[in-house]
């Protein structure tokens, strides 16, 4: 698996359009009720400057001497968590929720009719996340699979598709009501949440979610905007992939995040500020 650098939506077009259009009458908008599920330990609230590692490919390397791991949730065991859990380390779970992969296991729960325009990445296509009542249990397995390998948090990936060619006419509204949902089956689990990107809804959205995880803020410019979540006393997880650490790492210790530079493949190489 490997990992995907920031999607660079059109912010202000994608805003814009949304606080035109309003609310679609479609009736897969609503939800439905919560599971109602009483989670057995409590949510883990990773705070600022925790040091991390972020690896996606490769069988998982425990050697890197930091407190937090971000693994793929389904290419790895409850073995796999147990041992790094053995380590002293918390582990995040990634999942991808915003677009269809033909690569998992439950490629086939997906119905035809949610996929939508190819997003860049081999065997993979934006889901229509207007359909609420359709992708809700699928993400709840995806998430039950995470806890039961022991999973501390999750981390959602490709939460801003409203501002891409998806194949859907996705507006900010949207999306806020489906990163709410997904930030709700997580904590109904006893799972930590974290926003990955997303970065204009970070003000609706930091109530919601425990931490941040963002990619290349700093080649952006667009750092200061998670300061909200540092502010919240919540951790932020930053890489960047091009940026030398001379150019970001400074910044990253003034505003706290907890920075680092990797590949892009996210193997088990980092360089941690």
């Amino acid at each position: 698996m490997r990992g995907r650098a920031a999607v660079r939506v059109a912010l202000l077009t994608a805003l814009t359009a949304a606080a035109l259009t309003g609310c679609s009458g479609s009736a897969e908008r609503s939800a439905g009720p919560p599971a109602t599920m009483s989670p057995s330990r409590a949510v883990w609230k990773p705070r600022p400057g925790l040091a991390w590692q972020w690896q996606l490919d490769g069988r998982v390397d425990a050697s890197a001497d930091v407190p937090v791991y971000d693994i793929d949730g389904f290419e790895n065991s409850a073995a796999d968590v147990a041992r790094l859990h053995r380590a002293g380390k918390k582990v995040i779970c990634y999942v991808n929720v915003g677009a269809w992969e033909d690569f998992r296991p439950d490629r086939d729960a997906f119905p035809h009719s949610v996929l939508g325009e190819p997003n860049g990445w081999a065997g993979e296509r934006w889901l229509d996340i207007r359909r609420l009542t359709v992708l809700r249990p699928i993400m709840e397995r995806r998430f039950d699979m995470c806890r039961a390998k022991g999973f501390d948090a999750v981390e959602p990936d490709l939460v801003e598709g409203y501002g891409n060619d998806t194949g859907f006419p996705l507006t900010a509204r949207d999306q806020l009501r489906y990163n709410r949902m997904i930030a709700a089956i997580a904590h109904e689990r006893g799972l930590s949440v974290g926003l990955k990107n997303d970065l204009p809804q970070i003000p609706q959205l930091v109530d919601h979610f425990d931490f941040a995880v963002n990619e290349e803020c700093a080649q952006y410019d667009e750092c200061g905007e998670l300061s909200p979540f540092i502010a919240a006393g919540k951790a932020v997880f930053h890489v960047e992939y091009t940026e030398p650490r001379s150019r970001f790492c400074a910044e990253s210790r003034r505003l706290k995040l907890s920075s680092m530079l990797k590949e892009p493949e996210l193997g088990a190489w980092r360089r941690p500020c």
